[in-house]
């Protein structure tokens, strides 16, 4: 019996533009696994709504390797002691996975290379999970990045990325048995109650990726400079749970907007160029991360670690249900908890509020989101609430508190967003469906504002000259 070359999935959950897969393949007949490893993370363990789409994103790759009869093995359990017992059991001769960025993954990564170094088998790690590895991109001085738009031009400056690698076509799985555990036991999906109803607005999985970014770039990619920003409007991608499960490669994504950027004959140019620098975010935060990977718990600026922060539980509830009283705040907490993603405009809005009108630290923020989002991804959620918090290595000053108000009236001018997540607001004109206060027959149903702004944004600068 030929011997096996193990494929260790992550997150790259796809056939296609996957080196570690490609690799894999061609040394050998395939034992294909993926690990649920819980204990490594700690803290950062998947949240609920990731484990919704883990278990379906799962479904689907090993739909896609069954067409090959490969079969998906399943072990649950510290990755690097899978790894070891599934070398052992298999005889294999080499590995192949695809490269994280975590804070433990460097650690891990380095322990499964002993592991199989000790089993006999060769240990191959890949890219391909961002366009640059966080080494490869640095100052003229050797320093790593701390402020996006110089990173930004210097990403542009290296030109287009390879083209992406099409799926293998003849994958082989080895012939000799090995035991895994069934999806369904590992109770991804919730139950009592299933509070994922509103998640079927999602296509998890390879060819979900494909159709969305087809949609996106038929529908929406004309507008999307402009269009991004107002949550009333379908123009935002929608990619990011795809890219963070690796169900699309962020090259297969820069290559398809190029090509329709191509296509258009310059009329695509200032939307397409948008969307890549937002690709380039993705990057920047990896970059950020690796550099100082305490950036998901520790303020980058020092001078936050001594921020006066409110403990209020019953505020973070408040905020957590959608019921602040402010429409643009609350409609994007319950578009959250409805669909497991919130519009990233209103992510910011929402979370300047948390920050600075009730001064509750970012990290319970972070943690929410962690637990709440499809798309919830360690880098992304670390670097984009230490951005809005004021404390991050390119922050928006402190000092820029949104006006969850004229932030509502700018981005949801018509009240539609509002509207359909709020609908005890359904019924009040255009003119105040963004101070529902100032109605004056009053609201039936919807709460009273948590705090004034007004008096809040002068609690927040009061707080912020403190640490001077």
């Amino acid at each position: 019996m030929p011997t096996p070359a193990v494929m260790w999935f992550r997150q790259d959950l796809r056939l296609a533009d996957n080196a570690a897969l490609k690799a894999a393949a061609e040394a050998g007949p395939l034992v294909c696994v993926y690990v649920l490893d819980d204990a490594t993370p700690g803290g950062w363990a998947w949240g609920a709504a990731s484990r919704w789409w883990l278990h379906n994103s799962l479904v689907r790759l090993a739909e896609g390797l069954a067409r090959f009869n490969v079969p998906l093995v399943l072990r649950r359990g510290p990755a690097d002691k899978v790894i070891a017992e599934i070398l052992h059991e298999t005889g294999a001769a080499s590995l192949h996975f695809t490269r994280d960025y975590a804070p433990w993954s460097g650690a891990l990564e380095q322990r499964v290379k002993t592991i199989a170094t000790e089993a006999g088998a060769a240990c191959h790690r890949y890219g391909g999970f961002l366009l640059h590895e966080p080494e490869a991109i640095r100052t003229g001085q050797g320093q790593p990045y701390k402020v996006f738009t110089p990173f930004s031009r210097a990403c542009f400056a290296l030109g287009d990325p390879r083209p992406p690698r099409p799926a293998h076509k003849n994958l082989k799985a080895w012939e000799g048995r090995i035991k895994g555990d069934k999806l369904e036991d590992w109770r991804l999906l919730p139950r009592r109650p299933d509070w994922s109803t509103g998640f079927a607005i999602w296509t998890p999985g390879e060819q979900g990726a494909r159709q969305r970014i087809e949609t996106f770039i038929d529908d929406a990619l004309s507008d999307y400079a402009e269009g991004r920003d107002r949550p009333d409007l379908a123009r935002t991608s929608r990619l990011s749970p795809h890219l963070h499960w690796g169900e699309i490669s962020p090259v297969q994504c820069w290559t398809a907007i190029r090509s329709a950027m191509a296509a258009a004959h310059g009329r695509l140019d200032r939307q397409g160029e948008k969307f890549l620098s937002e690709l380039l975010w993705r990057d920047f935060s990896y970059h950020l991360l690796h550099h100082w990977p305490d950036l998901p718990s520790t303020a980058f600026q020092e001078k936050f670690a001594a921020f006066p922060w409110r403990h209020d539980p019953k505020a973070l509830r408040v905020w957590q249900r959608g019921e602040t009283g402010y429409p643009i705040v609350d409609a994007g907490l319950r578009e959250l908890w409805a669909t497991g993603y919130m519009h990233n405009r209103v992510r910011m809005i929402a979370a300047s509020f948390l920050i600075k009108d009730l001064l509750i630290d970012w990290r319970q923020g972070e943690t929410w989101f962690w637990d709440t989002l499809v798309d919830a991804d360690i880098a992304n959620n670390a670097a984009s609430w230490q951005w809005v918090a004021g404390s991050g290595a390119d922050a928006a000053p402190y000092f820029r508190i949104f006006n969850p108000v004229l932030q509502g009236e700018k981005f949801d001018p018509e009240g539609d967003y509002v509207r359909k997540w709020c609908p005890e607001l359904r019924d009040l004109p255009n003119a105040v469906i963004h101070r529902p206060w100032e109605h004056e027959a009053g609201v039936k149903g919807y709460p009273a504002r948590i705090v004034d702004h007004a008096a809040a944004r002068h609690r927040a600068l009061l707080a912020l000259k403190s640490l001077s």
